[in-house]
């Protein structure tokens, strides 16, 4: 798998936690820890994370309802839910709060990461909208739009534009030459000059810190 997947975890139990974070970054990911529901919403709303992983018995803000308030925001990274509670019922809660995922507190390490690379791949062939900090771009209409905005509404990219913010916006966290953008994105031009052409263009649709400059090193994903 990638390296460098971001995650956030939301979960209270400090000795659990420390574990899964340490096994989770062994196996690649980055992960962001919450202990509790309020910390994992101002988390989930203000950070681009590639999937979530939940427990349901939070203190602050339950799980479930956690969950509920970041999908009525227009947060469709893809979740899973940890929870000691494993009737069907729950199960359905779960899935009908959001979570593509449940599965049932104790379990096994090795499940649990099959899983989250199958929600991975699932959410990567189907999804056509990603996070640009509080906005979401859609791939399939080219638009910037505020989370439940109507798409009248929303700020049209070229297609150019569109890739880049789109490479962007798929490692969050990572910083890219203008050289790895020459190769990902303009694969036509012949100088990296034309990074940074469409990185000023981005910026003055959509603001400034769209694209966050990093001196010496590249672009990354800002915090718009």
């Amino acid at each position: 798998m990638s390296s460098n997947v971001d995650l956030l975890l939301v979960e209270d139990d400090r000795e659990l936690s420390a574990m899964l974070t340490r096994l989770l970054g062994e196996e690649g990911y980055d992960v962001t820890h919450a202990p509790d529901g309020q910390r994992g919403l101002h988390l989930g709303l203000t950070r681009s994370f590639a999937v979530l992983v939940i427990d349901r018995g939070l203190p602050a803000i339950e799980g479930l309802d956690l969950l509920a308030k970041l999908r009525a925001k227009g947060v469709s990274t893809p979740a899973l839910i940890l929870s000691a509670r494993g009737t069907t019922s729950d199960r359905i809660d779960g899935l009908d709060a959001g979570a593509e995922d449940y599965l049932t507190k104790p379990f096994d390490v090795g499940e649990l990461l099959a899983r989250l690379r199958a929600l991975q791949r699932r959410h990567a062939s189907t999804s056509a909208v990603l996070q640009l900090g509080r906005r979401v771009l859609d791939l399939e209409s080219r638009l910037v739009l505020e989370p439940g905005a109507d798409p009248a509404t929303g700020v049209s990219l070229s297609e150019r534009e569109s890739q880049l913010l789109e490479v962007l916006a798929r490692r969050p966290r990572r910083v890219f030459s203008r050289a790895e953008l020459l190769d990902l994105v303009f694969t036509e031009a012949e100088s990296e000059i034309v990074a940074d052409t469409y990185v000023h263009y981005c910026r003055r649709k959509l603001g400034r810190d769209v694209i966050r400059t990093v001196r010496g090193l590249g672009y990354q994903l800002g915090s718009t």
